[in-house]
């Protein structure tokens, strides 16, 4: 299984960014997928996160800002970042389990497969 993550760079604070994660090794749509970060100095979190039908769950400091979606045609997962701030400011990871039709996402262990990681630099 790989995970290519892009789409990441530098923006003003307040603008949109788009995140894709191109999956390939196995059949996508039979499992979740997520996003993660990690900035400097901190631990890598759970961003957000999508089940094979559709359930998603957003981190509380990225509610109504960022929105998840995948498209199984295409193997991709992507992450629509809106309203941007400094404090987004991460490294950004896409992620997959090795389970398929589960959805545990609150389980750091349950998250088998990372990507490379993509930078976003949000500045003031």
């Amino acid at each position: 299984v790989q995970l290519q993550a892009s789409g990441g760079g530098l923006v003003q604070a307040g603008s949109s960014l788009r995140l894709s994660c191109a999956a390939s090794g196995r059949t996508f749509s039979r499992y979740a997928m997520g996003w993660f970060r990690q900035a400097p100095g901190k631990e890598r979190e759970l961003v957000t996160a999508i089940s094979t039908i559709g359930t998603t769950h957003y981190g509380d400091s990225v509610k109504g800002r960022f929105n998840i979606s995948r498209d199984n045609a295409k193997k991709t997962v992507f992450l629509e970042m809106n309203s941007l701030k400094p404090e987004d400011t991460a490294v950004y990871y896409c992620a997959a389990p090795s389970e398929p039709y589960t959805y545990y996402y609150d389980r750091r262990g349950w998250w088998t497969y990372w990507g490379q990681g993509t930078q976003v630099t949000v500045s003031s």
